[in-house]
């Protein structure tokens, strides 16, 4: 999983990239000190694997990762150039959501590029940004398509009429997300990379005093939500500067830390969980005694396609997957005590793998 972390200068976007995956990526008090994208990859963090380790006694523990990369501020005419906005763009394409960074706090020492805090002009800016980028490429499209039509597939028929839907959408000043596509009409303008079809998940960069009292209080956080809900999109309130010191310790001192706000779960925690059902995201498990792992899959994933993430020999050559649950493992204390109490099923190729099954994959090439 791969996500893009972008926002205007000094919105607190880079400072919140290096607390998260402790790359130093160079953060300052000017636009454009991120000038190529910084890529971290970070640990998805998975108490199940630790649980597993002490049953298995591993040879090693690999848990599932997540790849952020921090991308260059952004400033109005990018869709034209301006700015590093040719560069924004590509970097942003190459993304499978986007953790979109808002200021949602005062401080007259950093310097804001519109000159004042104001959150929902800031998401305005970027999304016309990428709304024109996307109308480029569609009226492109469009044309293409219009010209194809004279071959008589009916395909690109189907595929006008999603362009034009799109097209109408965008020319409203909204994404290209707002529209409700089925799987087909999805897949008839998935080479397209269009930028505002990407998942957001706005990450509300406040004050470590607001943090700590309750955002109850902030009111750039509540438009901001107000704003989310309208486009189906989530918020997550974050202190950029409580993570950077978070990033600082060591486990025992980070839960001491966290402990004393009153917090049970790091910012980068509670990120990667909401990136996970922003994408819709779940986790299966391997252990042996050579190794625990966790691997990404979407929901509604079936069993020889989530092997296939182990090996593509392993997807082709699908026989069963042995399957059972984290929850009954633990409870029985062995594999084989969960294999005694007949809870290790044997599934087929169209068993939907659910989160914290632990399976074994039968095959044969």
């Amino acid at each position: 999983m791969k996500l893009g972390i972008v926002g205007l200068p000094n919105v607190g976007k880079s400072t919140l990239f290096n607390a998260i995956t402790q790359a130093g990526a160079e953060s300052a008090n000017y636009p454009f000190c991120t000038i190529e994208p910084n890529v971290g990859i970070v640990a998805v963090p998975d108490e199940r694997l630790d649980k597993l380790a002490q049953m298995y006694a591993p040879e090693k523990v690999t848990p599932a990762t997540i790849e952020f990369v921090d991308i260059a501020g952004l400033v109005k005419g990018a869709s034209k150039g301006e700015g590093l906005g040719n560069k924004f763009l590509s970097h942003i394409r190459e993304v499978d959501a986007i953790v979109h960074v808002v200021r949602c706090f005062e401080d007259e020492n950093i310097v804001h590029v519109e000159g004042s805090i104001g959150p929902l002009r800031d998401i305005e800016t970027i999304n016309l940004e990428l709304i024109f980028a996307d109308l480029e490429v569609i009226e492109r499209r469009i044309d293409k398509t219009k010209k194809m039509l004279k071959s008589g597939d009916k395909k690109y028929l189907q595929e006008l009429d999603v362009l034009e839907q799109i097209k109408s959408v965008l020319e409203e000043g909204k994404p290209a997300r707002s529209i409700s596509l089925n799987e087909e009409q999805l897949e008839l303008i998935k080479e397209f990379s269009l930028l505002t079809m990407k998942p957001v998940l706005y990450a509300a960069n406040v004050s470590e005093e607001d943090f700590v009292n309750g955002i109850e209080n902030n009111q750039l956080v509540s438009d901001l939500k107000q704003f989310a809900n309208s486009e189906n999109s989530e918020v997550l309130p974050i202190s950029a500067k409580i993570e950077e010191e978070i990033a600082e310790l060591n486990f025992e001192e980070k839960k001491e830390f966290l402990a004393d706000l009153g917090l049970t779960q790091s910012g980068l925690d509670r990120l990667i969980q909401a990136s996970y059902k922003l994408l819709g995201l779940i986790s299966f498990l391997t252990a042996g005694p050579s190794e625990v792992r966790a691997w990404t899959i979407r929901k509604g994933t079936k069993a020889p396609e989530a092997a296939g993430k182990i090996h593509s020999d392993f997807e082709k050559g699908f026989i069963r997957a042995e399957v059972v649950s984290f929850n009954d493992l633990i409870k029985c204390g062995s594999y084989n005590m969960a294999k005694e109490n007949g809870l290790v099923r044997l599934e087929g190729k169209e068993y939907i793998v659910q989160d914290g099954d632990v399976i074994l994959f039968r095959f044969n090439v």
